[in-house]
């Protein structure tokens, strides 16, 4: 069960009505922290540092911790159905769900599911992907919805899943991830790294808020890989 909630502040945007929670747990606070030392990096996918979700999953109190500082964060926020995307929020999405007593769908590639409909291609940091779907009667019209993946990067996915909810009449109450990487939000022209913000921006998504637990400031654990370590990443 989550633990005992505190008290938030509340504030409205022009399609959402939320309450903002107290700071009982922030971004790369004591308790991320610790979490992030069960997450190391890998060169892999010729990325210099893929972050590892694999290291906490090995480990069921850090696991649990994350569930309750999410079901924390969301049971005092109110939510009405979480969606996972496809496919690391599949793994996170169902126990904060069961923790909080709410729904849990999917959203997943296309030709996944049955009664489905599908979002426009986007981008990632790996590339262009076709469109995202979602069963068309999963969400209701006001429903307020909370997408949950692994990691945010370039904000390209989490695009796509907003455009799913609005498709359907749903409000997106807030995008969580445990990793967020903020290089991402909004770095200087100059830097050649796509703007989360500016995408959010162009989309007339920007009333959109995003949260992640842990960021790369505090992200410093290297895996230690054995002589023989091949980068054998696929796109996926």
């Amino acid at each position: 069960m989550p633990p005992e909630l505190s008290k938030g502040t509340s504030t409205a945007s022009s399609s959402v009505s939320l309450v903002i929670p107290s700071s009982k747990y922030e971004q790369d606070g004591p308790e991320a922290r610790e979490i992030a030392k069960h997450m190391p990096y890998f060169p892999f996918k010729g990325i210099p540092r893929f972050y590892d979700i694999g290291g906490f999953l090995a480990k069921p109190d850090v696991f649990q911790q994350i569930v309750d500082i999410f079901a924390h964060r969301y049971n005092e926020i109110g939510i009405d159905v979480i969606a996972g995307l496809d496919a690391r929020g599949f793994i996170l999405g169902p126990p904060i769900a069961l923790a909080l007593k709410k729904p849990f769908i999917m959203m997943r590639k296309k030709g996944k599911m049955p009664n489905s409909v599908q979002s426009e291609a986007y981008q990632t940091e790996y590339g262009g992907r076709e469109g995202m779907t979602v069963q068309r009667d999963k969400i209701k019209k006001g429903d307020r919805v909370l997408v949950i993946d692994d990691l945010v990067a370039t904000g390209g996915t989490l695009s796509s899943a907003i455009s799913l909810v609005h498709m359907l009449g749903g409000n997106v109450v807030e995008c969580a991830c445990v990793v967020e990487l903020k290089m991402f939000i909004d770095p200087p022209t100059d830097s050649g790294l796509p703007s989360r913000k500016k995408l959010f921006e162009s989309q007339n998504i920007g009333h959109v808020p995003v949260w992640g637990l842990v960021s790369e400031d505090v992200l410093t654990n290297e895996a230690e890989l054995p002589e023989n370590y091949v980068d054998d990443g696929e796109e996926h």
